[in-house]
């Protein structure tokens, strides 16, 4: 009985202690959890993300370029992501997503703690599942750099996942945590981050017009980017998307006959791999960066923690007046005309060397200039080591009309392929705005990078006419004041070129066959100092000299302030700004940038319009005239403008005016030693002017534009002298284009 008793009370006092130790280790494990949960709160083992963070995730975002109709022009980014709103996804990726990463996402606040033991049973049990729900994967993208591998590391990192995730769903609506986690998730390949992004890649479209199928697709992708990619592996793609597709009917989402009939559909892929220059406008978009950044400097424009913006991450959209549809007749116009001249280009050097005597050095300069050249120069190689490795051959992808070739040759056999490639530039502006509508800098950008409107500026030829007219009109000289037009010397300058339309000539036809006496006599009576300075105020930024060959455009200017200063004469004298940029609003739409373009009044309302009546008798009769013709477009409104080529034709111009639109084409090679033989090719009438005529009959022919054939309107106060010369002199001469005989080069 004691026996018995003591039993019992031993019992007793291993229950008594038992319990104790069970309590305990509870409590320590409470108190244990409680400590570790408080310090990677408190950031012991990491950083969490502040409130302020959470408000504002940080995630690269691409800042998009948008046309004046608000289509995008192209990206800057670091990774390829632009956000879209929850109104711009369709249900069928929502229905997706919730069905196969997370059924209870509605009815959870973050952590969903019956999957997360389920999943922890199922792994005990060889089966491996997830028990992450969408706001814990959603903590991870936004604020881990990546899912670490290590087990203890892991387990921290998840609790830091648990803790953000609550707080997350305590700061964002479920909308907003979908929207966000599309916008945030990585689709591996192609640099392709959001589903914004994904949805442009893989199928050419935008998040809500995708399909079932398609959303099944990229939704199916997240569980493993590479094993499930489309490219790589479409079996297994497939096989992921109907599986999906099954979670989706298995949700009733989708009816049992949708499902079926969309796990029958063929994966039909419309790959659009984004690089730095696809889309329209990469030359502008290149320039307009740099721009960007000057004026954000100039204006020290930031963040409001005062850092720089960084047009890769911060998501800005970037409002332009560029017209879509006019930027693409412009390239394709570009693209049908230098196509063929490049044939003719081709054809004067099959059997002659381009690159004899002093144009050796054109090579030699060129590999200098290279990316390669500069690699081997870092790398400690000497001179000669660098000549051996342009010598040998490698593979390479060259440029040409029908598309890249992919081929083995030297690098300096590459560098003479593409210096014989003729460049050219293309700009459109609207004279009352001075919103650019069009701009073209080159033939390709992946290959001939150099902007060709803004960034180059080449020698401008009978192009500066216009400017010693103008001067001279507004100093007291009629268009219809004749002139002597013969060979004469001025000083130690004796102009070239050939008389047409008579001796004398009035200003008027001087311009109209580009006359070289003519326009040597005027300016030695008005002064070079004058004319220069004129020059200038209509907008010419480079060096404009105070020499009398000035006249016949011995200096250089880009396509861009030519366009410009043109476009002063349209708009009744006064010179506008032209404008790249319209506005720029941060990622959450608000502005932090208007453009307030300056505007100049360079000359006199009456002889800017005297100067585009003179324009006028350019293309009505002068050189300017095959746009009159069919294959140059067969224009019939009223349009002006100015031919140039200068010496040796290696340099060829057409600027073109309407009274809603002044054009600028210009044409020539990368080297100036590198030329058209002949006039008949290279002067502008032929290797500009086309170009021009063949975009204004795209833009003509799309009524959408609202682009009139209306003739220049009469400046406000009238004009007040005749402009009809034939009420004065007898025309001379017979009309016709700039041809062989019309000696349209500088003389000096």
């Amino acid at each position: 009985m004691k026996r018995e008793s003591k039993k019992n009370k031993l019992t007793e006092e291993d229950v008594k202690r038992y319990n104790r130790t069970f309590w305990g280790v509870l409590l320590g494990f409470v108190v244990f959890g409680a400590l570790f949960i408080l310090s990677v709160r408190i950031g012991v083992f990491g950083k969490l993300p502040s409130f302020q963070e959470l408000e504002n995730p940080k995630s690269n975002l691409a800042s998009e370029i948008l046309s004046d109709d608000l289509k995008v022009l192209g990206t800057y980014y670091k990774h390829n992501r632009s956000n879209v709103k929850y109104s711009e996804l369709s249900p069928h990726l929502i229905h997706a997503l919730i069905s196969t990463e997370d059924k209870r996402f509605y009815d959870h606040s973050g952590i969903d703690y019956s999957r997360m033991i389920t999943s922890v049973f199922y792994t005990l049990m060889g089966n491996k599942q997830g028990g992450s729900t969408i706001t814990q994967q959603l903590a991870l993208n936004l604020f881990s750099e990546k899912r670490e591998r290590s087990t203890l590391k892991r387990i921290k990192q998840k609790f830091q996942e648990w803790i953000t995730a609550v707080r997350l769903e305590r700061s964002y609506t479920k909308e907003e945590i979908i929207t966000m986690y599309f916008n945030t998730v990585d689709f591996g390949a192609y640099n392709t981050f959001g589903i914004k992004s994904a949805a442009r890649t893989y199928f050419n479209t935008t998040p809500d017009l995708l399909t079932p199928e398609q959303a099944a697709l990229l939704v199916g992708m997240l569980k493993g980017t590479y094993i499930y990619s489309p490219v790589k592996f479409p079996e297994n793609a497939k096989s992921r998307r109907n599986t999906v597709l099954n979670n989706m009917a298995g949700q009733k989402f989708l009816t049992k006959e949708e499902s079926e009939k969309a796990k029958a559909t063929p994966i039909d892929l419309q790959l659009r791999i984004s690089n730095y220059g696809e889309g329209l406008a990469p030359y502008f978009r290149a320039v307009l960066k740099e721009e960007i950044k000057k004026e954000f400097q100039r204006l020290s424009i930031t963040k409001a923690d005062g850092t720089p913006y960084d047009l890769d991450k911060d998501g800005l959209k970037v409002y332009t007046p560029i017209n879509y549809a006019m930027q693409q007749y412009a390239e394709e116009s570009q693209k049908e005309w230098m196509k063929k001249l490049q044939k003719d280009f081709d054809r004067q050097y099959r059997n002659s060397d381009p690159f004899k005597g002093d144009n050796a050095r054109l090579l030699v300069s060129g590999m200098r200039r290279s990316d390669r050249y500069r690699v081997l120069k870092e790398a400690g190689l000497s001179q000669e080591e660098i000549e051996k490795e342009f010598n040998k051959k490698v593979p390479m992808s060259l440029f040409t009309y029908e598309g890249n070739v992919d081929t083995v040759m030297t690098p300096m056999d590459s560098i003479r392929y593409n210096k014989l490639f003729l460049r050219n530039a293309v700009m459109s502006m609207e004279p009352k705005t001075g919103h650019i509508k069009a701009w073209v800098g080159g033939t390709s950008f992946e290959h001939f990078k150099f902007d060709h409107v803004k960034l180059a500026e080449r020698q401008v030829g009978s192009t500066a006419k216009p400017f010693v007219y103008a001067y001279a009109i507004d100093n007291g000289f009629s268009p219809c004041n004749s002139v002597p037009n013969h060979m004469q010397t001025y000083g130690n300058w004796t102009p070239r070129g050939t008389v047409q339309g008579g001796d004398p000539i009035t200003l008027k036809n001087a311009l109209k066959f580009s006359q070289n006496f003519a326009t040597a006599y005027i300016i030695n009576e008005v002064g070079a100092a004058n004319v220069a300075s004129l020059t200038k105020k209509m907008g010419i930024t480079s060096n404009v000299p105070n020499y009398p060959s000035i006249a016949l455009g011995a200096y250089e200017a880009s396509v861009y302030d030519m366009v410009g200063a043109y476009s002063a004469l349209v708009n009744h004298g006064t010179w506008i700004e032209p404008t790249m940029i319209l506005r720029i609003e941060d990622k959450n739409g608000t502005p932090i940038y208007d453009k307030a373009p300056k505007v100049v009044k360079a000359l006199n309302s009456e002889t800017a319009y005297i100067m585009v009546d003179m324009l006028k008798g350019v293309v009505d009769g002068g050189t300017g005239s095959r746009l009159r013709r069919a294959e140059y477009g067969g224009l019939t409104n009223p349009i002006g403008g100015k031919t140039g080529t200068t010496n040796d034709n290696s340099d060829a111009w057409f600027i073109g005016i309407t009274p809603e639109l002044v054009t600028g084409v210009w044409t020539g090679a990368e080297d100036r030693g590198i030329r058209f033989y002949s006039m008949a090719s290279g002067q502008g009438a032929s290797a500009a002017l086309p170009i021009f005529g063949l975009y204004m009959k795209k833009v003509y022919n799309d009524k959408e534009l609202h682009y009139t054939k209306d003739d220049f309107p009469l400046p406000p106060g009238g004009v007040t002298r005749e402009v009809d010369c034939s009420k004065f002199v007898p025309f001379h001469g017979t009309p016709q284009d700039d041809g062989p005989l019309n000696d349209d080069r500088l003389g000096f």
